[in-house]
């Protein structure tokens, strides 16, 4: 995680940018009052969003959470992708 002040993110807001996105990473951007800021890439963004998505539902998690334990369990089942 980047902790960093608004003035440096001004004047380096490529660098933060860049970083962000290409380590995967969030920057904490500090602000007077304690108004700080998050910056993340979308695709960290969206994933989040996904996440809040499927544990909103308890149904949802409930079957992730079968569905991944099957899995670490060997029982998959292959499927051929159609062709469109």
């Amino acid at each position: 995680m980047i902790a960093t002040n608004f003035s440096h993110v001004r004047n380096h807001f490529k660098e933060v940018c860049d970083r962000v996105v290409q380590d995967f990473d969030i920057a904490v951007i500090t602000r007077k009052n304690d108004e700080n800021v998050v910056l993340m890439s979308q695709a960290q963004y969206d994933n989040l969003m996904e996440n809040l998505h499927i544990r909103e539902s308890r149904a949802n998690y409930e079957w992730l959470k079968e569905s991944m334990k099957q899995a670490e369990e060997g029982k998959l089942v292959e499927f051929e992708a159609e062709d469109s």
